[in-house]
């Protein structure tokens, strides 16, 4: 584990903040991802994060993206996998912030299956719900279903596969500026939080999915949509962020 994070930690020219001055805790790998993104309306948004925060947009337009994927070999720092802990699946659906210039995301929710991660999620402050899910795979195409349990509605049924060449976005264009974020905020309280990730830059495909039924927010069609097959993330504790 520690040959592979002193790798990754030699690669940071494409990050858009510096790496954090303390050390990572926990490694993931993200597995089949789909980044299906979608313009809203900024009066909408600002609306529903904290005031610290700012709306960050593209050439004017303000984004939601809804992110299914899986989470595979799961580790704290310096121990083994954890049995019957280590893997889950995952649904996210995100906004795009900055703070003090920094770009970075916010999440709304993050739905996963594994209890025991959306309890330990939840205590430290991020929106994570129990949700019942599955995927499969055949051949190159991902069915992936997810239901949130409780009465907050949030439902996603659908499949999705790659559909060109895998490509490293151009810098400067809206899939580089959709992706290429290392910071997360949440709030405790009236405290802002700050987590940082780190991976390799993404490479991603574009892709095509099929929405059987899809009761998040947004609830139209995705204007872009693009796939990874799979990223190795280092994570770094929440740290109280500066709002001075």
């Amino acid at each position: 584990m520690v040959d592979f994070a002193e790798g990754l930690l030699q690669k940071t020219d494409h990050r858009t903040a510096p790496l954090p001055n303390h050390e990572w805790r926990l490694t993931q790998r993200w597995d089949h991802l789909l980044f299906m993104h979608f313009p809203v309306s900024k009066e909408l948004l600002n609306k529903h994060f904290p005031a610290p925060l700012e709306l960050d947009t593209f050439e004017g337009e303000a984004w939601i993206g809804i992110i299914p994927f899986s989470v595979n070999d799961m580790r704290v720092r310096g121990l083994p996998k954890i049995p019957f802990f280590h893997s889950y699946l995952e649904l996210n659906v995100r906004t795009y912030v900055k703070h003090k210039g920094v770009p970075g995301v916010y999440f709304f929710s993050l739905d996963a299956d594994h209890l025991p991660v959306v309890l330990g999620a939840r205590a430290v402050s991020l929106p994570y719900f129990k949700a019942e899910m599955s995927m499969s795979i055949e051949n190159r195409r991902i069915t992936y279903f997810s239901k949130r349990k409780g009465k907050t509605p949030g439902i996603f049924r659908g499949s999705y596969q790659p559909i060109s060449e895998p490509f490293l976005p151009d810098k400067g264009s809206l899939t580089h500026w959709f992706l290429e974020r290392y910071v997360l905020w949440t709030e405790k309280g009236k405290a802002l939080l700050r987590g940082d990730i780190h991976h390799e830059r993404w490479e991603v495909s574009e892709a095509e999915v099929n929405i059987e039924e899809m009761k998040l927010p947004p609830t139209d069609t995705p204007l872009y949509v693009h796939y990874c097959p799979s990223r190795r993330v280092l994570m770094w504790p929440l740290k109280p962020e500066d709002t001075n």
